[in-house]
């Protein structure tokens, strides 16, 4: 539910000393100085303690090129940008001629801030993008004639997206979509403007803070992995088991098209890498029955990662589902029609996102739309295989029941190991498992996919990626490892993380098996090691001890002369 901006200020008199301390800069050329107490306060709301500066306006570029400047002082974690289409307006109106370039310039600004950021500053920049101003100068021909200030603006926005999609450190927060949202005449005030240099409106704050903070959540980390659906009024109108399969609601026509175009969003949720999983009240074929039968279902049964139906509450099957996926139950989202499970899954499992959904499902999709739930910052070509690999761990999990020794088990899995350094196929997944490892993360140091290509290509690291198949299938890449030369016999393990898919397959022993061979071929005498606690990463906390390094102080040390090496059942694969 969004807050009132009064209740955000409220929020910065509030104990945030506990919370995640994020440095963050705001810049703009227009006064920030609501929209700096609105993120602040919003930030309290996220668990974080937001430690921010912000610039008088209109000093964007003193700010960036100034190497002295409070930006450069002050490092930033993350760095807003804010540059109005009113700005931009008067740069327009000032021109007399050359008007229909006046985006090219304006991206060739954006570049040269960015270059002259990221050559001094390991920050991610946040900016947003410009909001629409038609000036009714040349009215609807405006979208035919490139010197009109309507074309210029939104060939600006599309130039902006090109260049995001080429700089990973440049994130796009789309305050376009907020003024589309409320209508210009909320975001936007005239008399506001002319007496303070404030063109967002106390109302659209909270918005703006929201899109703005959806991005920094992801940015730590704090991403949502799995939809939960209920089925009967949530995913197809009826009750399965009373109206039979020929008199659900779904299809073309009538409420059934609102039912249909929830599946079609679900269903492209699952092809951008989110699980989907069923916890329904029914018998289970009874449940299947549609997705295996009805003409006009949208979701078919290789869709979904986990299917649970019976008659058992839902908490318990929610939990279930969240340990076979072995994820935490703030990756996860549930969805259900019906108030009363909704409640008693918020009661029991609080980390759990449940959102109010609208009682009539034609309002459905436009509610979910409206929370940006699955905010991320990047997707990778082994997301859409996401489904596949959890059901393919479904047969496993089968399989090893059948096994009364675990050797045994593990021997019959066939598992291989294809070790390579970071390359420019395995960037992307390296940097997208260090944004989104929570669990299995030694040190929870995020790298944007640019500052892992500066690492592949320094001689201060040791890059190492590890991916993982057996008879079952292929489980891609599932665990990075950066060593940090820090003399030379010593290697530090600046980065460890691993997929929570492959637990208790041996593949911690394997990994540092790999690693300490590395450092015997090349003169290393110690591998030092360190365990910086997360609010997610306890699982992980004896992790060196249980391999047999030394503590140090706040260090784990191993002696490579003094190393056994961990007996397992992976083999390298050569590519």
């Amino acid at each position: 539910m969004k807050k009132e901006f009064s209740e955000l200020r409220k929020n910065l008199k509030k104990d945030n000393s506990t919370l995640k301390s994020i440095k963050v800069a705001i810049l703009g050329d227009t006064s920030t100085q609501f929209l700096t107490q609105a993120i602040k306060g919003l930030g309290y709301d996220y668990g974080f303690n937001l430690l921010m500066i912000e610039a008088d306006f209109n000093q964007i570029e003193r700010q960036v090129f100034d190497s002295n400047s409070e930006l450069y002082t002050f490092s930033p974690e993350i760095i807003i940008i804010f540059k109005s289409s009113h700005k931009l307006l008067q740069s327009y109106n000032k021109t007399n001629s050359d008007r229909e370039f006046i985006a090219s310039k304006e991206i060739e600004l954006v570049n040269q801030l960015y270059l002259s950021i990221t050559s001094q500053l390991n920050s991610k920049i946040i900016f947003y993008n410009y909001t629409e101003i038609d000036d009714s100068v040349f009215g609807s021909f405006a979208n035919k004639i490139e010197s009109s200030f309507l074309f210029q603006l939104r060939k600006l926005n599309m130039d902006l997206m090109y260049f995001a999609a080429k700089h990973n450190n440049f994130l796009i927060c789309d305050i376009s979509s907020v003024q589309n949202l409320i209508g210009k005449n909320a975001f936007f005030q005239t008399s506001v403007y002319i007496n303070t240099e404030m063109v967002l409106s106390i109302d659209s704050l909270p918005l703006i803070a929201a899109k703005t903070l959806d991005i920094i959540n992801v940015l730590n980390g704090k991403i949502k992995k799995c939809v939960v659906l209920d089925l009967d009024n949530t995913t197809w109108g009826g009750i399965i088991g009373d109206d039979g399969i020929e008199n659900i609601q779904i299809g073309s026509l009538g409420i059934g098209k609102a039912f249909t175009e929830f599946q079609y969003w679900i269903k492209k949720l699952k092809e951008r890498g989110i699980i989907i999983a069923v916890c329904s009240k029914n018998t289970e074929s009874v449940a299947k029955e549609p997705f295996e039968k009805h003409p006009d279902m949208v979701l078919r049964l290789d869709d979904i990662a986990i299917f649970t139906a019976n008659w058992g509450n839902k908490v318990d099957n929610i939990r279930s589902i969240k340990e076979l996926l072995n994820i935490g139950f703030d990756s996860m989202v549930f969805l259900d029609d019906n108030p009363f499970e909704r409640n008693i899954v918020r009661e029991n499992i609080p980390e759990i996102l449940v959102p109010e959904l609208p009682e009539d499902p034609a309002e459905y999709l436009e509610f979910l739309y409206s929370l940006n739930i699955f905010e991320t910052t990047a997707v990778s070509s082994e997301d859409k295989e996401r489904t596949k690999l959890y059901q393919i761990e479904a047969q496993r999990n089968v399989i090893q029941k059948q096994f009364a020794n675990e050797d045994d088990f593990l021997k019959s899995l066939e598992m291989k190991s294809i070790v390579e350094p970071f390359n420019k196929f395995n960037i992307p997944r390296v940097s997208q498992l260090s944004q989104r490892s929570n669990q299995f993360n030694l040190r929870t140091i995020r790298y944007s996919e640019s500052e892992i290509e500066k690492i592949s290509t320094s001689n201060l690291y040791r890059t190492f990626s590890f991916s993982l198949e057996d008879k079952f299938g292929d489980n891609g890449l599932i665990c990075v490892i950066i060593l940090k030369c820090i003399s030379p016999t010593e290697l530090f393990i600046d980065t460890w993380f691993m997929s929570c898919r492959v637990l208790k397959r041996g593949m911690e022993g394997f990994v540092l098996n790999t690693i300490v061979d590395f450092g015997l071929k090349n003169g290393i005498k110690q591998i030092i090691g360190e365990y910086l606690p997360s609010p997610k990463n306890d699982m992980v906390k004896d992790h060196y001890q249980n391999l047999g390094f030394i503590k140090d102080s706040n260090q784990w040390k191993l002696a490579l002369e003094e190393y056994k090496p961990f007996n397992n059942y992976i083999t390298i694969k050569n590519k």
